[in-house]
């Protein structure tokens, strides 16, 4: 009894982030064009960006280029002086065509949770679309949404390129799911806040 209760309390999050984010969840052609894409990390080890990350940042290129988005604010882990994940981010984007000056670099974006906030409140985004993994994607868009961003997901399918690694991470987003909840309750802040940012603002009027 105790372990089936456990089983449901792991599943019920996650399965109401799933329900509550369907009509948000978009393929790439059907996305309507957005000023603003947020791209979430997803590791950039030894300098270069995991399967994972550069499987979004692909995807991110990918919808700047068809005019889906106009800037691309990237949101990763800079907590560690031989670590940085959003500028290996950039770089990658600048290699594959994406202009310097629209993309917009988030040093503090540490989980889900914080990038969402950080993305809200220090960069003043008020719409967006999340560009992230399928699997990411229900727990994004509802943090995202509950901090006051107007916005929609693109996901893209890891199967084919990281199979195993895609199954490991739809069963990480159970506990993700309940941490999800638990942060949507107590609504804490991010690790660093600081003063407002006008990085997304001053690219968007930037030159192609």
């Amino acid at each position: 009894m105790l372990c089936a209760l456990g089983v449901y309390a792991l599943l019920l999050p996650l399965g109401w982030m799933y329900v509550a984010s369907a009509r948000y969840r978009l393929g790439a052609a059907q996305a309507p064009p957005t000023a603003v894409g947020i791209v979430f990390g997803a590791g950039a080890p030894q300098g270069r960006p995991s399967p994972m990350l550069a499987g979004r940042l692909e995807l991110a290129a990918a919808l700047y280029h068809g005019g889906k988005v106009q800037v691309l604010l990237v949101t990763g882990d800079n907590s560690r002086s031989h670590y940085n994940e959003p500028l290996v981010m950039r770089d990658y984007l600048i290699d594959r065509g994406v202009p310097r000056g629209r993309i917009v670099l988030d040093y503090a974006g540490f989980d889900t949770w914080d990038s969402c906030v950080r993305a809200r409140k220090i960069f003043g985004v008020d719409r967006a679309i999340l560009i992230t993994q399928r699997f990411h994607l229900p727990r994004a868009l509802t943090l995202c949404r509950s901090v006051g961003i107007d916005a929609i997901g693109v996901g893209d399918d890891s199967r084919p390129y990281a199979p195993v690694a895609t199954v490991i991470s739809y069963l990480r987003e159970l506990p993700a799911g309940l941490k999800a909840a638990l942060f949507l309750a107590i609504r804490p802040d991010p690790h660093f806040l600081g003063p407002k940012e006008p990085g997304v603002e001053q690219a968007l009027h930037t030159p192609r």
